[in-house]
């Protein structure tokens, strides 16, 4: 997987590509806890391009979320595609999550 980190105005997108599975185990939570650790508070998945994602993965995205809730911030997820949105649906995430069709709608949100 491959985690590349942008700036959408005061929101950091961090967009993951290819497959989140056991093998990159703690990629994502490293970077969202140094990212935290920056004073970065509003945090956007975009997750147009991710091909596969298992429950390894969906375990450490939960994680990173209590890491960012617990640090008074939050992270949102964008772009899901139709086989995460089952996925999250299935595993009742998606009353976890706070997703979105899009990007704009995600960093949006935090200004709302």
């Amino acid at each position: 997987m491959t985690v590349t980190e942008r700036q959408a105005g005061s929101t950091t997108v961090l967009a993951l590509s290819g497959k989140f599975v056991l093998d990159n185990a703690g990629q994502l939570k490293g970077q969202v806890t140094s990212l935290l650790g920056r004073g970065v508070r509003q945090i956007v998945l975009d997750l147009a391009n991710l091909t596969f994602i298992d429950s390894s993965g969906l375990g450490e995205m939960v994680s990173c979320h209590a890491t960012a809730t617990r640090a008074r911030g939050a992270i949102k997820l964008a772009n899901l595609g139709k086989r995460t949105q089952d996925l999250l649906v299935i595993t009742k995430l998606n009353m976890v999550f706070d997703v979105y069709p899009s990007e704009q709608e995600a960093v949006g949100s935090f200004s709302a």
